[in-house]
């Protein structure tokens, strides 16, 4: 009977498109719907109200700089524009660089080039002197139309190769599993494209190179992929089961790679942490605390996780928006965030994170919230338009 009555509700819920794949910029609205669980029971899913961002600094009073970018300097995926911008952490934005539609993921290497997942391609950014430099198109093909919202098609998670060789995107492909594409980043051209689950939210590198993970959010797995051969293998993430199927809120989003061991942490609802080897396979589940639907993850050199609550599915039973961390023997303290949230990066010395409020779904504000990790205190800064993907440079 049980089966019976979620197979009912997701029916219901896909009916509504709540879940499905769409490639409509309009779709970043539908709200997921809550599949079964062990420790909560369904309800009616609730997304995120939208919060007035009070803001320390508008945009427009952070004029625009000259000269190289400063270490220090934030940049942020602009994904509900086609750019994205640097951000002065006490002062605000002081720039932004058209990168392309619908900018998601980004990731930084010690050259300065930032590479950006957009729906048109992945783009190249001089970030010291603040310019797009290449767009790399996408091989995989039944991308549909360029657009926007949450269920578009093209570049998501992305990650760079510690040697910084290659570059790794997740692409989304609308109706249908995604692929990680292979980016050469001396010739700036795909060099492989392998098959990986449902809309790849986050990909990550292991720590010695050798393999990449595509964290397929609408499979309920993570694609393990050899970086040599480009063989894969799956390992499924489900620690509340995947009976809600495509309009489940309970499926992987982000993970992080643990310093110490190499294992795979995707954070779940504020309540389960599902620590996988990806050697093995095999799973093990920790307790966490701040009993919220979790987004964006990060992880220190000294193994302390930050992990995004983006707020409540059920206002009755969850609590709102956070920012959860995490020190590696389990020690929790979570910190209130004035609404939805997405992302999270560390400054260089571990003090201050700085969390972005674009959000994938509604709700979200455009600045980032940042955080003072020994005090807990949290101050607002304009910055952006929907920023999701965030880097320290």
């Amino acid at each position: 009977m049980r089966r019976l009555v979620l197979a009912a509700t997701a029916v219901v819920v896909l009916a509504t498109g709540c879940a499905a794949q769409q490639s409509d910029a309009s779709d970043a609205n539908s709200p997921e719907t809550k599949a079964s669980s062990a420790t909560k029971s369904p309800g009616s899913p609730t997304s995120p109200k939208p919060s007035s961002p009070k803001p320390s600094s508008p945009k427009s009073a952070s004029p625009k700089t000259t000269g190289e970018t400063p270490d220090g300097t934030l940049l942020v995926a602009d994904f509900g524009s086609d750019t994205v911008t640097f951000v002065d952490p006490d002062r605000g934005a002081i720039d932004s660089v058209r990168v392309g539609e619908a900018p998601y993921g980004l990731v930084v290497g010690e050259d300065g080039r930032a590479w950006v997942a957009t729906a048109e391609g992945v783009a190249v950014v001089d970030t010291h002197q603040r310019k797009r430099t290449a767009l790399v198109a996408y091989e995989t093909e039944n991308l549909g139309r360029v657009t926007g919202g949450e269920y578009r098609g093209g570049g998501m998670g992305i990650a760079l190769a510690p040697d910084g060789d290659h570059v790794y995107v997740g692409v989304n492909v609308p109706g249908g599993n995604g692929t990680l594409e292979t980016v050469d980043t001396g010739t700036r051209e795909v060099t492989d494209v392998t098959d990986v689950g449902r809309r790849p939210f986050d990909v990550d590198v292991s720590r010695d190179g050798r393999e990449v993970y595509a964290t397929d959010h609408d499979s309920f797995d993570v694609t393990v992929v050899d970086a040599r051969t480009h063989d894969t293998r799956r390992i499924e993430v489900a620690p509340y089961g995947t009976e809600g199927g495509l309009g489940s809120w309970l499926k992987p989003h982000y993970a992080a790679v643990r310093p110490s061991d190499g294992r795979l942490l995707f954070p779940f609802e504020g309540e389960k942490l599902v620590v996988v080897d990806p050697d093995t396979g095999r799973s093990t589940i920790e307790r966490m605390t701040a009993n919220t639907h979790q987004h964006g993850v990060t992880v220190t050199p000294d193994g302390t996780l930050l992990a995004v609550g983006t707020g409540p599915i059920d206002p009755s039973e969850d609590e709102g928006p956070s920012l959860t961390v995490r020190t590696k023997d389990g020690k929790e303290r979570v910190i209130p965030l004035d609404g939805p949230h997405e992302d999270v990066a560390v400054s260089a010395d571990g003090r201050t994170a700085y969390v972005t409020g674009g959000f994938t779904r509604d709700g979200y504000w455009n600045g980032i919230s940042v955080v003072d990790l020994d005090s807990g205190d949290v101050r607002r800064l304009a910055a952006g338009e929907r920023p999701l993907g965030i880097a320290v440079l």
